[in-house]
């Protein structure tokens, strides 16, 4: 597991309402058993654990471990590397203070507050040979350059002798790719949470033997979507130019249905495409321009697309990042046509969506590797051309869409009650939403956030997931601000507050 993956994760497991104090003593007692089990083996067996411990939830996990191997009959000797009022973690703060309660009277607990690197170098630490030292300093996501008091902390832990344990990875050894870009501790042990991190069995050489604690998250917090899978969402460059950010053409439109481009528009704007471009025909132009002057709107003749309007359309799609293709076009025998034909000479990313499902022949697309299709029930039976039973349960239409949409290569996104975001026989699972979002124009709304997030550069899965996320927390969001009776125009402005954590 990468550790962005373990990141999202431990978030939606707290989305789900798993508190991270809980999962932060499901660790450290975990933890604990697996020292007293390591220690076990070694003859004499050590009575002492020197812990170093950083401001982190790493750090978290080591003072939890401290506890519960007092209560185990361990002496427990403490390194604070920071100043209990800098942790970063609100639970390792927590569980210092049950430690700074305890220490009144603890006979087997000591505490060392660490507030220079040079008062590690002053430390000479007694009966070293027969204790076990754990590493609780550093967790995922360092790289770079060790900081101070840290990068002491790890010499001191080298030249120890005795056992060496590491909580999670080895501090400063890359969880991604294993490397060390700086210095690292050298463990004998590993006790990793939940998942081996990637980084973790690429170098053995420092992880040594690796243990896999199970802390009690649940498999769902991997498949449903939850608040974690934001941190997914690319970061703004601030000294990015315009455009950069995303460049959307939204392919739709026609005399009769003017809304949907722009709801699909201005829904991609909302969650931060720079540039949106609409191409419909000349009937719809009108209509589309005066739902807001950022949509960048293109007429071409006509009362629908039509074949004429291939070269047009092929130019535009050669200048952005994202095509959305569908969203108020009309089943127009002449639409069908030309969509089919224009998929057979692009190979910009591609979402199809609403009319774009009814016209467009399954096997033009099949082999095309960067598309994402956003149907619901019925445009998915039209699309691939099945007759699934869509009031069946969860776990049965899960079975069916695992045969029929690797027929694909891309994305599948089943809008329901339960979205169900499929590739291959890869899925995940979203519930946000609202029974108000069965108001029109909800789908074109997330159309326009799935295009937006994928010229951003996120992957199809991920755009995919992502998209149902915030599109159905956008309506949550709304059906508080305003009651069960919103429109999809009312839960647009919403989308931006969907994206924060």
């Amino acid at each position: 597991m990468n550790p962005l993956d373990m990141m999202v994760t431990d978030l939606n497991a707290e989305y789900m309402g798993l508190s991270r104090l809980s999962l932060m003593e499901n660790a450290g007692s975990c933890l604990a058993r697996h020292i007293s089990s390591i220690a076990g083996t070694i003859n004499p067996s050590p009575k002492r654990v020197i812990i170093f411990t950083g401001s982190g939830g790493n750090g978290g996990d080591g003072l939890v471990a401290g506890r519960h191997l007092l209560n185990y009959g361990y002496e427990v000797e403490i390194f604070l590397l920071n100043h209990p009022c800098n942790f970063r973690s609100s639970q390792s703060q927590s569980n210092y203070i049950i430690l700074e309660n305890m220490s009144v009277y603890a006979p087997g607990l000591k505490i060392n507050y660490i507030n220079d690197s040079k008062e590690l170098d002053e430390f000479i630490i007694k009966d070293i040979d027969n204790s076990v030292v754990v590493d609780s300093i550093l967790g995922t996501g360092i790289e770079g350059k060790l900081r101070e008091p840290s990068r002491s902390a790890i010499k001191l832990i080298n030249r120890m002798p005795g056992i060496k344990i590491a909580v999670d990875i080895p501090s400063g050894l890359n969880t991604l790719n294993g490397k060390i870009e700086d210095l690292a501790v050298k463990a004998n042990y590993t006790i990793t949470f939940h998942k081996v991190k990637t980084g973790l069995d690429l170098n053995s050489e420092y992880t040594g033997k690796i243990r896999i604690c199970d802390i009690g998250i649940p498999e769902q917090a991997e498949l449903f979507l939850g608040k974690g899978d934001l941190l997914r969402i690319k970061k703004r460059n601030p000294d990015a130019h315009k455009g950069a950010n995303g460049r959307i053409m939204v392919l739709g439109g026609s005399k009769d249905y003017t809304g949907a481009p722009a709801l699909a528009g201005l829904s991609a704007l909302n969650t931060g495409a720079d540039l949106v471009y609409v191409l419909c025909p000349e009937s719809a132009a009108l209509p589309l321009k005066s739902y807001s002057p950022d949509l960048i709107v293109r007429g071409l003749e006509g009362e629908v697309i039509h074949e004429g309007m291939v070269d047009d359309i092929l130019e535009m799609a050669h200048k952005v990042d994202c095509v959305l293709m569908g969203c108020g076009a009309s089943q127009d025998k002449q639409t069908g046509k030309t969509f089919n034909y224009i998929l057979e000479k692009m190979d910009k990313p591609l979402v199809l969506d609403a009319d774009a499902l009814k016209l467009v022949k399954k096997d033009i697309v099949k082999n095309y590797e960067d598309l994402i299709v956003t149907p619901h029930s019925s445009e998915f039976n039209a699309f691939f051309r099945e007759e699934v039973d869509f009031n069946s349960t969860l776990e049965e239409k899960i079975k069916a869409l695992k045969n029929i949409t690797p027929t694909i290569k891309g994305t599948v996104l089943l809008k329901g009650r339960v979205d169900v975001i499929m590739q291959q026989d890869h899925f995940r699972l979203n519930k946000t939403g609202s029974p108000g979002m069965t108001v029109g124009g909800t789908g074109d709304c997330l159309a326009g956030v799935v295009a937006n997030l994928r010229a951003q550069g996120i992957s199809i899965f991920d755009a995919g997931c992502l998209g149902a996320f915030i599109n159905g927390r956008a309506g949550e969001i709304a059906e508080k601000k305003y009651g069960p009776n919103f429109t999809a125009a009312m839960m647009i402005p919403l989308l931006a507050e969907a994206m924060q954590y």
